[in-house]
């Protein structure tokens, strides 16, 4: 429902308001870091400037996509067309901050002015040597290509493709901080992904609905409805994954006596205060806004901004400070590499049971199993049955999702190609034939409510828009899907790409979803059950599939076969004393690729005949209805051509 026409001043308020927020954040981080120089106070300012700049473009491709209606036609209205512009000028500065964070970050790591790493030929020569240098210059090139996308586009499809672009602009400077070297990088590194996704979700959203009630935009009790829900859990994953990861860097003995320590716990409080303070606000704007008056809203989110810029400076100031060396221990060499050390050989015990859960895969695993289970609850209580073969497919294959990245088998995967080799073929080959069976899809079209005509679109009709897009389409079409599933084998493994990645545990997460996704993809024409784009015929599923065979067959016999040693240099420096020779761990890994695609053969060759036999059952049912209906007519229509063509003869 609309609210009043803003003022001029209300129009023009959030600007200021967001150079008072930013001035302050600055001024705090550069207070609490006590940074000494022009230089790594110019640092930690631009530092600030961009995130917040990343955060209100987030928060407005968020808005454009999710928390206001298109138009029926599939184009943004007015007011998801002026966030969209909006987040063009601020993908802009956030370009411009990412390229000047650049000679900063050189400058910093050096100890040396900016001006004397200013010039291009230094520069580049210097940033191809630094990691999060590296880092800003491919944010820098990925966000300028968002502000060209905001400029160009003007469909809800494309927008969403642009929100999800902005989120992965965060990915590069997060995955190359303070969080990726050292001892449990993994744990930190994962932890930071979610504390920086959700902060800018909550942080830019809030900026985007504030602006949005200041223009006096539609759909303001929607758009405060969807964030207020979507605000509480990203509360709930900043104050989890910052828990997280001061725990990995941060001594509880020390957490009074550091300045570090002191730090974290003032933005625990500043986090505590914006939680309940938000939930409180965004619970009595919401009804009021319905009623036809969004006042409060507009006066108390600004509070909450600047509440947020504050947490912002503490964050900044975080982000310079460096642990204290009280309590902690040089990491090993393996720890070093991988993250965390081993305790021997991969025994069968070992790899069931030495557990480190992975916050990324472990936790979606279990997210994606209880929401399903909660479409399932939802069926049933209002009299709707639901296949109990498709649930227990579902969590079967977020099991194995679980048992891959989290078990003893994602434990030792970076260590050993053996163990990878297991963990691959769990996702690739196992795991999205489950989840394939699982039908989410088909869950989600009957379990989410209908928007209805003249409503504005909910999460059904996204999940409809995502099955109908020019991505699935292309993405399930059998050649696609074939090469796709098929050449990830040998284009990861036998172009290098392997070798490099091994260094990085962004790479790691990466293959892990690069895995799922490819397999999701590939069986899905073939046995899956939900609505795909274009259905494949039985004999079409069952060509696509014996078409897979012999190139995996391949990929193994490969690897058993080859005197090259793939990763050797990562391996070799990890020197795990019970692996005495590289090569036959990879030969034993190509062993296990090539047993391993015989049981998903036999999944998906029984399922293939059982949905072959229902199909033919259907078909009966239907023209037996069809006949009882008509008296018939098909099989008296032939009888009486064979009568014809009897007394021709």
């Amino acid at each position: 429902m609309p609210i009043d026409a803003p003022t001029r001043t209300q129009r023009t308020g959030l600007i200021p308001l967001l150079v008072v927020g930013t001035a302050i954040a600055a001024l705090v981080a550069a207070g609490l870091a006590t940074l000494t120089g022009a230089d790594r106070v110019g640092l930690l300012v631009v530092r600030v400037l961009t995130e917040s700049a990343a955060a209100v473009t987030i928060g407005s491709l968020l808005l454009a996509a999710f928390l206001v209606p298109p138009q029926e036609n599939g184009n943004l209205a007015a007011d998801g067309y002026a966030a969209l512009r909006t987040a063009a000028w601020t993908a802009l500065l956030w370009t411009v901050g990412a390229v000047a964070s650049v000679p900063f970050t050189i400058a910093d790591a050096l100890g040396q002015p900016v001006s004397a790493v200013i010039e291009p030929s230094v520069l580049f020569q210097l940033a191809g040597f630094m990691e999060q240098a590296k880092a800003w210059m491919i944010t820098a090139v990925v966000v300028a290509v968002l502000a060209l996308g905001c400029r160009l586009v003007l469909s809800w499809g494309w927008t969403v493709a642009l929100f999800l672009l902005s989120v992965f602009a965060l990915m590069p400077v997060a995955v190359t901080g303070h969080s990726s070297g050292g001892g449990a990088h993994d744990v930190a590194t994962n932890s930071l992904l979610y504390h920086l996704v959700a902060a800018a979700l909550w942080v830019g959203g809030l900026i985007a609905l504030l602006a949005h009630g200041r223009r006096g935009g539609d759909h303001l009790g929607l758009a405060a409805s969807r964030f207020s829900k979507l605000a509480l859990v990203c509360w709930l994953i900043m104050a989890a994954s910052g828990v997280i990861n001061a725990k990995v860097r941060l001594p509880w003995s020390v957490l009074f006596t550091s300045e570090y320590g002191l730090l974290v716990l003032g933005k625990v409080a500043a986090l505590i205060v914006l939680g309940v303070f938000g939930y409180l606000h965004r619970t009595k704007s919401v009804k009021e806004v319905q009623n036809g008056s969004g006042r409060s809203l507009l006066k108390l989110a600004g509070v909450e901004i600047l509440l947020m810029f504050l947490t912002l400076g503490l964050a900044g100031a975080l982000s310079r400070t460096p642990p204290p060396p009280e309590g902690r221990v040089f990491p090993s060499t393996v720890e070093i590499r991988i993250g965390y050390d081993l305790a021997g050989a991969p025994t069968f015990t070992r790899l069931l049971f030495d557990w480190r859960f992975d916050l990324i895969f472990g936790a979606g695993a279990i997210a994606l199993a209880v929401l399903y289970l909660l479409g399932v609850r939802r069926l049933r209580k209002r009299g709707d049955a639901w296949p109990v073969g498709r649930t227990i497919a579902w969590v079967a294959g977020c099991l194995t999702v679980l048992l891959a990245t989290s078990s003893g088998i994602g434990r030792y995967s970076p260590a050993m190609f053996s163990v990878h080799m297991e963990s691959h073929m769990l996702l690739s080959m196992l795991a999205p034939i489950l989840l394939v069976l699982g039908g989410p899809v088909t869950l989600a079209l009957r379990a989410l409510p209908v928007a209805g005509k003249g409503n504005p679109p909910g999460p059904r009709e996204w999940v409809l828009a995502l099955v109908h897009s020019p991505v699935a389409r292309v993405l399930t079409n059998p050649f696609v899907a074939l090469a796709l599933f098929v050449g990830s084998f040998y284009g990861l493994y036998f172009s290098g790409l392997f070798d490099w990645a091994l260094d990085f545990h962004w790479a790691h997460l990466l293959m892990n979803l690069h895995f799922i996704l490819v397999g999701y993809v590939f069986y899905w024409p073939v046995i899956g059950i939900d609505p795909a784009p274009k259905r494949l015929p039985p004999l079409g599923r069952l060509g696509l599939l014996f078409a897979s065979i012999p190139f995996h067959a391949f990929f193994g016999i490969v690897l058993m076969s080859s005197q090259t040693v793939i990763g050797e240099n990562f391996y070799r420096g990890l020197a795990l004393p019970w692996v005495t020779s590289q090569l036959e761990d990879q030969r034993l890994g190509g062993g296990i690729a090539w047993a391993a695609g015989e049981v998903p053969l036999i999944v998906v060759m029984v399922a293939l005949l059982v949905q072959w036999a229902r199909s033919d059952d259907r078909d009966a049912r239907r023209a037996d209805r069809k006949a009882d209906a008509d008296g018939d007519a098909d099989l008296a229509a032939y009888n009486a051509m064979l009568r014809k063509l009897s007394e021709r003869e």
